[in-house]
């Protein structure tokens, strides 16, 4: 009686036993990786498109196991999008419970040394799950512009570059809502001071600011550069800033400015029209901003690229010093074959 009631109980707990192993082998399976990878999911993907990319990218030993445990965990059927890192010592439990709580790693989002909202857009796409086509709605949309308390011709000054977290899915309002967040932050006190004693509201000074980078080769002159422009500004006279003439053409490779690019008309083109354009010739940098708050005092109205093509200008107080300086730049491209 004894060995039947122990036969009795291998039968069950043996092949229990067996099963509990066999998971356990299962929700232990790793990825043969040995940095950090990751995962994207976006409302396009379907689950076998992830699977496929769990093998190629995070190389997971047992893809059937994971395919197992995600559709028992009821992950298989709800998806959520995100940014999810697979680290070298997780298991697949480890991931499907990532995955199926949405919890993302953030992106590290940066921007710089753009021109044009078509360039910005696309960069953003490039680290984020919104598509190029999204943002520039957005941005070209005067009610939303509004909203965010800008137009859509200075939208793009509420950029203020450097690093940010966000999660990879990001809608596009929860980006614009939250980098005006950090527009607000980055105009403190001291710079809403420094910008009312200029005259200028923040806007007006990214606005020159950019015009003062696309001039300057380097960042040492910035601030000369923006006083001489401030200048300018209060005597009335027009800006003639050669960088707004190229973006009113559109075309930044320009190396010599023509009459008939001054014949440009377009709001942009500050030697057919009188003080600041409508919106900045590029998303002006920190560097560049604070350069326009802390600008050069000086008597400087004119400047002029010097003839030795080092990116430097030569400054002048008054137009006929201005014309000797213009003289022999002219003189170097012409003798470079620049025209």
């Amino acid at each position: 009686m004894k060995k039947k009631i122990l036969y009795a109980f291998l039968v069950i707990v043996i092949p229990v036993i067996a099963l509990a192993v066999y998971a356990c082998s299962v929700i232990n399976t790793g990825f043969d990786i040995d940095r950090i990878t990751y995962v994207y999911i976006d409302e396009n993907k379907s689950y076998d498109a992830l699977l496929k990319q769990l093998e190629d990218s995070a190389k997971v030993k047992d893809i059937s196991g994971f395919d197992r445990l995600a559709s028992i965990m009821g992950y298989k059927n709800n998806p959520r999008t995100g940014r999810y890192a697979v680290k070298p010592d997780m298991n697949i439990l480890d991931l499907t419970r990532r995955l199926r709580s949405g919890r993302q790693a953030p992106v590290r989002l940066k921007f710089n040394n753009i021109r044009t909202r078509e360039d910005f857009a696309r960069r953003i796409s490039e680290q984020l799950m919104m598509s190029k086509e999204d943002l520039l709605k957005s941005l070209d949309d005067p009610d939303k512009c509004t909203e965010l308390g800008f137009t859509a011709e200075n939208v793009i000054t509420m950029f203020i570059p450097d690093t940010y977290e966000f999660y990879w899915n990001v809608s596009v309002d929860e980006f614009l809502r939250r980098m005006k967040t950090e527009y607000n932050g980055f105009w403190n006190t001291g710079r809403l001071n420094r910008a009312g004693q200029l005259g200028l509201t923040p806007v007006e000074v990214s606005i020159l600011a950019s015009i003062v980078e696309e001039e300057c080769t380097f960042q040492d002159e910035y601030p000369l550069v923006a006083g001489l422009y401030l200048n300018r500004l209060r005597s009335g006279q027009a800006l003639q800033a050669d960088p707004t003439v190229k973006f009113a053409t559109g075309d930044f490779s320009l190396r010599r400015i023509l009459n008939r690019h001054l014949e440009t008309d377009s709001p942009y083109n500050t030697y057919m029209y009188a003080g600041l354009p409508p919106g900045p010739v590029r998303i002006p940098s920190i560097k560049g901003i604070d350069s326009v708050l802390d600008y050069t005092k000086s008597d400087y109205l004119y400047m002029c690229a010097k003839e030795d093509f080092s990116g430097r200008h030569n400054f002048a107080k008054t137009y006929a010093e201005h014309r000797k300086n213009a003289a022999r730049y002219r003189n170097a491209l012409d003798a470079r074959g620049i025209y």
